[in-house]
């Protein structure tokens, strides 16, 4: 249901011949509404994903195993921050406003990734989510960096940029540890267990079952489909834990000569769909968490808009 039988005919022919020759939208082109919320819908949960996606690596910073740990942590959260940042900027540029974005994401109306709402046990976590979940953004990410609307496409060029930092990052805190003791070795491999699965849920339901893919990529906002994306991380994947010595938690796995990929088993569809329903390991924690630092943040925002209001007012006002 593309609820764009109100918008003029003759607009959404040329918008639609816009689309064919792979030109970019601005904000201030015409665009059918249905286009419109898609947008906002997929660039706000993408927002509130970065700034929720700090969450599970924050709670690090402080147990980082050396300086030059704690250094890289705190550059990667202050990138996450960033992102956000940009994200947010550009679903702006759609008619709403960030606090109205904010508003949804702790009353939670608003979806963000799924991924962030599994607890990080170990030092061993911080790598597995650079790896694995930093690796299959970067996978999805780069597509998005040729999306037909321009104020999202230019936002994931820096992002990708700085993703890629992060999934190096990640590598190499595995790497290191899967290459050390036998205990830090059976860390490496228990979180590279538990998050496995969860990533390859991240890049949504299959083509078949997911509601907005159809839609999205036929006004080339989504360039590839869920499934074509998630075969594309795990080929990348899977010779990189065997560099590392660690063994990914599929039984199933093979390669595939005739299709030259990896085929890979059933995915637990229901586990996702009851974390994005809520019932998630972390869900309630992390919303909490953030409607903390909300309520805790909110002297800084007044100071801000007081400062503003006062620079604008009239000399003698």
């Amino acid at each position: 249901m593309t609820d764009s039988s109100a918008d003029p005919a003759p607009l959404v022919a040329d918008f639609e011949a816009r689309l064919d020759a792979d030109e970019t939208i601005e904000p201030r082109d015409w665009m059918p509404e249905r286009y419109r919320r898609q947008l906002v819908r997929m660039i706000s949960q993408h927002a509130h994903s970065e700034v929720v996606g700090m969450l599970p690596e924050g709670n690090w910073i402080t147990r980082a195993p050396s300086l030059r740990r704690k250094i890289g942590l705190l550059a990667k959260v202050q990138d996450e921050a960033g992102h956000g940042l940009y994200l947010y900027a550009a679903a702006e540029t759609l008619g709403i406003s960030r606090e109205q974005m904010i508003e949804q994401l702790l009353a939670g109306a608003a979806k963000y990734s799924s991924i962030f709402n599994y607890p990080t046990l170990s030092w061993a976590d911080i790598g597995a989510i650079g790896w694995l979940v930093d690796g299959a953004a970067i996978i999805n990410q780069t597509t998005l960096a040729k999306t037909s609307y321009g104020p999202y496409a230019r936002a994931m060029v820096r992002i990708c940029a700085e993703e890629n930092f992060h999934k190096r990052q990640g590598f190499e805190i595995l790497a290191t540890l899967a290459a050390g003791t036998p205990a830090q070795h059976a860390m490496a491999q228990d979180a590279v267990d538990r998050w496995w699965w969860p990533t390859l849920m991240m890049f949504g339901p299959p083509d078949g079952e997911s509601p907005n893919t159809a839609e999205l990529m036929r006004w080339k906002v989504k360039p590839r489909p869920n499934d074509e994306l998630r075969q594309r991380f795990v080929d990348l994947a899977v010779p990189q834990a065997k560099a590392m010595g660690l063994t990914l938690p599929d039984p199933e796995l093979r390669w595939d000569e005739e299709t030259g990929t990896w085929r890979f088993g059933a995915i637990d569809w229901e586990e996702f769909r009851r974390v994005v329903r809520g019932a998630g390991p972390m869900n309630r924690e992390r919303l909490r968490v953030r409607r903390e630092a909300h309520d805790e943040g909110r002297w800084v925002r007044e100071a801000a808009a007081a400062y503003q209001a006062k620079r604008r007012a009239p000399a003698g006002a």
